[in-house]
């Protein structure tokens, strides 16, 4: 006969009714808000439309394909201008990001006042979504690249200051009090203390930036921002989806493509 031991009771032993009920009324109150938000979601959905889904799912597909291969000699230079669009608008986030991290973070920034005015931006930033930044920035300087720019680098610019701050923070100080030893004046001490340290992340973080503003940019056009979007966007409203499939196809491989070239930096630079 094998011997129990008390270990194997202790792990079998029955709830008591406290913790039963503590659990069964745990379900119950989920099972409640589930059913409660499925009327609500239901009460706000048209299910004739759903029904339907299938018929009009197999009939975008026989107008989608086979896709209008002419049009790609529109797309090729959309395109151009969404690379762009990102390079520039990631690059001027990165620029503005650096002071910005060093004034937010803890160990370096000048004043506790100051850095909480930083931290507000920071937030405010990654707050709002590059699409609703577009939507803003047309309506003050019209439509076109330079509002994409300029949505995309307000929107990256919260990220990337919050990641450098956050690192300058954790950053080694035993460098840093070694250079102070020396002697080294502050600018010496950041340039050889802080920035060796900080390359990799910043490096890394940056290119990781760009890779997410590529697939932003393919989108943001469809606010008037230029770019492929704006192609994407016109080809729905004439309900030619074999243009619009024809876009899709370009985006996917952009995507593709900046995702292998975002890992090979990151894997030959950081």
């Amino acid at each position: 006969m094998p011997i129990i031991s008390q270990d194997d009771l202790n792990l079998w032993m029955r709830r008591d009714r406290k913790v039963q009920r503590k659990r069964y009324l745990s379900w119950l109150i989920a099972l409640i808000i589930i059913g409660v938000g499925f009327a609500y979601i239901s009460r706000q959905t048209m299910w004739e439309f759903v029904s339907d889904a299938p018929r009009q799912i197999r009939d975008f597909l026989s107008r989608m394909f086979p896709p209008d291969v002419k049009y790609f000699s529109r797309i090729w230079p959309a395109l151009w201008d969404t690379i762009n669009i990102s390079i520039f608008g990631t690059g001027i986030a990165v620029v503005i990001s650096i002071p910005l991290a060093i004034l937010a973070a803890k160990n370096t920034t000048v004043h506790p006042i100051v850095r909480g005015v930083v931290l507000a931006i920071i937030v405010a930033s990654r707050s709002v979504n590059s699409m609703i930044w577009a939507l803003i920035i047309v309506q003050i300087v019209g439509p076109g690249m330079f509002a994409s720019i300029m949505a995309i680098a307000i929107r990256s610019l919260g990220m990337l200051s919050k990641l450098m701050y956050e690192a300058i923070e954790e950053i080694n100080q035993e460098p840093i009090e070694a250079i102070t030893a020396t002697g080294a004046s502050r600018v010496q001490v950041f340039f050889y203390g802080y920035v060796p340290q900080l390359l990799p992340t910043f490096i890394g973080t940056s290119v990781y930036r760009w890779e997410n503003n590529i697939r932003e940019s393919t989108i943001i056009g469809i606010v008037g921002g230029g770019g492929i979007g704006l192609l994407l966007n016109s080809a729905i409203n004439r309900l030619a989806w074999d243009q619009v499939v024809s876009v899709l196809i370009v985006i996917l491989i952009t995507v593709v493509g900046s995702e292998w070239v975002s890992a090979t930096i990151r894997k030959k630079l950081v």
